[in-house]
């Protein structure tokens, strides 16, 4: 049996590396509403964290947030 360490408390403190969409409507009218949160993890998988309770019906996209520069934060 193989142990699966999940890091918890480390996930706690840092920021999120995806943020979790589902597309909504068609046409010109399509949105993304954000779902939740994922983590990348050392052996390549994702720990997702969904906000609520969600029925999703088809799949979602897992889209990597954008790391902000100096230039970007204003700092």
């Amino acid at each position: 049996m193989t142990a699966l360490n999940t890091n918890t408390s480390e996930k706690a403190t840092s920021k999120p590396t995806h943020t979790l969409r589902k597309k909504v409507g068609y046409g010109n009218r399509t949105n993304f509403e954000t779902i939740g949160v994922a983590w990348s993890r050392d052996d390549g998988s994702l720990y997702i964290k969904l906000h609520g309770t969600q029925i999703i019906d088809g799949g979602f996209y897992a889209f990597p947030n954008k790391e902000k520069t100096t230039e970007e934060g204003g700092q």
